[in-house]
């Protein structure tokens, strides 16, 4: 629905039911948009809803026609100094699960998850999904399974010729700010990982990301 304010509940939602207002959400609708009416949305669907009389309550009206757009895709990536821009960016690009690897040159340490996850809602509120990514805990690049995984791989830039042809997978790897380390592209080269190039430029790593998931979806 068009123009509509979209809100994520973390919620089973179904029509009739009425679920407890956050006071930021009331802020939202009641002064910001000045309406009292919204679309709500989780596990790949999206209800009318409207706030209460007493602003404490969403009540969920009909179900509407609005097909998820989320893919089936996992996305591996290195935290960066701009992981809020990168999440931003993957969401609207509809994957579904997100998994931080911590590789040898990945330099962004502290990262507030919990912030991560905000901007990760608010992106598919925007972006109209009807579903929020699963955006799982961190792990180190030694224990990543690389057997089935799409790597964009910078050596592409350097001349060396690297394979496009994604076949059937749906996971995807996105290096750090300064590249993956030769031991792990060892490991890379090794697993039998699918390599891919995304050019004959090297793109900083936000920009990669969004390349390489609209590579993988047009395959």
């Amino acid at each position: 629905m068009q123009n509509i304010p979209r809100i994520f509940l973390d919620e089973n939602l179904e029509s009739g039911k009425s679920f407890p207002v956050d006071k930021n959400i009331v802020h939202y609708l009641s002064r910001v948009m000045r309406r009292r009416d919204c679309c709500v949305f989780n596990n790949g669907v999206e209800y009318v809803a409207k706030l209460s009389d007493d602003e404490k309550f969403l009540i969920v009206g009909d179900r509407t026609e609005h097909t998820d757009p989320t893919n089936n895709l996992t996305f591996y990536f290195a935290p960066i100094k701009k992981t809020d821009d990168l999440l931003n960016m993957v969401t609207q690009m509809g994957v579904a699960v997100i998994q931080p690897v911590i590789t040898k040159r990945t330099v962004a340490g502290h990262i507030n998850w919990q912030r991560m996850k905000k901007i990760i809602i608010e992106a598919s509120e925007q972006s109209g999904r009807n579903s929020v990514p699963n955006l799982l805990p961190p792990i180190k690049f030694e224990d990543l399974d690389l057997s089935d995984v799409i790597v964009a791989d910078e050596r592409a830039a350097h001349g060396i010729e690297i394979k496009t042809d994604v076949n059937s997978y749906n996971k995807i790897l996105i290096g750090p700010e300064g590249g993956f380390s030769p031991e792990e592209f060892e490991q890379i080269d090794k697993s039998g990982a699918v390599k891919i190039s995304l050019g004959l430029t090297i793109l900083r790593a936000e920009v990669a990301s969004v390349v390489a998931i609209a590579k993988v979806l047009n395959k």
